[in-house]
């Protein structure tokens, strides 16, 4: 099915689009079983959790990941985080 099957979908404000479109995201994601997670999905999450078991590292602070941002595009940001 597609958007131009239904035509009262096309007579909507873009509020009510979006409203429409959160509506069914809820309802789909309540039937967690009918949305399948493809096989590759699973091995990247089971090989990032095998990684983080073997050795989790260090947790950054907001900070420390602010800067490490920064160096890394050359970026200044301030205390707000604003550019």
């Amino acid at each position: 099915m597609r958007v131009i099957d239904i035509p009262e979908i096309e007579k909507l404000s873009v509020p009510e689009k979006i409203l429409l479109v959160e509506d069914l995201w809820d309802k789909i994601s309540f039937e967690e079983s009918a949305v399948p997670v493809p096989e590759s999905h699973m091995r990247e999450l089971d090989g990032r959790l095998a990684r983080h078991k073997s050795g989790p590292g260090e947790l950054l602070s907001l900070d420390e990941l602010q800067k490490k941002i920064e160096s890394r595009n050359g970026i200044i940001l301030g205390n707000t985080g604003e550019l």
